[in-house]
């Protein structure tokens, strides 16, 4: 029964994860879905969690980037995850040396802000490190649940690098949540270019982008804009000058086409952009001024 109800909400997930952009509410997942008649819920009070449904064995775990556990990155590439207190029989620690033992799919939340979750799946328990109380967890493709490998380390070549390639990618796509997020809340969920503020129809855009040195992933290296925008803008259609000018590129400027080009991005030249309400979360100009002068050289 416990198998049927993970894949339930494997499944459940992957649909809350399109309908939330995949953010989703802490709300909905301590409310859960409904499995034969009885809710099963995926989150909790504890950072590993075991619906009532379950005997042992928890249905997910939970991490904060940067926060007060210090889940991070081990040196082999896969996720470190903290005991439970620092009693090694604790019982949910027992759980997920249990999951580990009986290669158990477990769904990995990632807190990215107050109430709100990224959720990946499946999630393996691969190693137990009681000396310093923490698991080792590699994330996996849908396909391979079920795959049987042995526990305590992945010993196959293939298996080994598909799970470290998409674990990090987990975590990569984490923190691009995170700064999506902090930068649409700094410029109130709307384009600085063109007011637009429907969240689905906005990108958190890199000034720098992230293959760059200095293209960190905050605020001030951010700006809000729509699809449209952030295409024009990583395409140097659209620059943005350390003074918050916008400018069109001069070939753009004189072209002749429909009223989007007219009204959504000729008569964007020489406006200013829309700022955050914070100082702080201002535009860093040493940033745009690298970025501007690219878009000169092209223009």
């Amino acid at each position: 029964m416990e198998d049927q109800i993970r894949l339930a909400a494997f499944s459940w997930l992957r649909t809350q994860a399109e309908n939330f952009e995949n953010v989703l509410p802490r709300k909905i997942l301590e409310n859960g879905f409904q499995f034969q008649g009885e809710r099963i819920t995926l989150i909790g009070a504890s950072g590993i969690w075991k619906p009532k449904q379950f005997q042992i064995k928890p249905i997910s775990i939970t991490t904060i980037l940067n926060g007060p556990y210090s889940d991070v990155m081990s040196p082999d590439g896969f996720l470190s995850y903290k005991y439970r207190g620092t009693n090694p029989s604790h019982r949910d620690n027992i759980g997920l040396r249990l999951a580990m033992e009986t290669n158990t799919p477990l769904i990995y939340f990632v807190n990215l802000s107050p109430n709100q979750y990224m959720a990946n799946f499946p999630a393996f328990i691969i190693k137990d490190n009681p000396v310093v109380l923490e698991f080792t967890v590699a994330l996996d493709d849908e396909k391979y649940i079920g795959h049987q490998v042995e526990t305590n380390h992945i010993s196959e070549p293939s298996e080994y690098y598909r799970r470290k390639y998409i674990t990090t990618l987990v975590e990569q796509r984490a923190f691009q949540q995170i700064f999506r997020i902090k930068v649409l809340a700094a410029y109130n969920s709307q384009c600085c270019l063109c007011k637009l503020n429907h969240p689905e129809l906005l990108d958190a855009s890199h000034i720098i982008p992230d293959t760059e040195p200095k293209g960190d992933p905050i605020v001030p290296n951010g700006l809000t804009l729509c699809k449209i925008h952030h295409a024009a803008f990583d395409s140097n259609i659209i620059g943005i000058s350390p003074e918050y000018n916008i400018h069109v590129r001069e070939d753009i400027l004189h072209e002749i086409d429909g009223p989007m080009l007219k009204h959504g991005i000729q008569n964007l030249n020489n406006q200013k952009i829309i700022l955050p309400s914070r100082g702080q979360d201002y535009p860093d100009r040493e940033r745009l001024d690298w970025r501007f002068e690219r878009f000169l050289k092209v223009g």
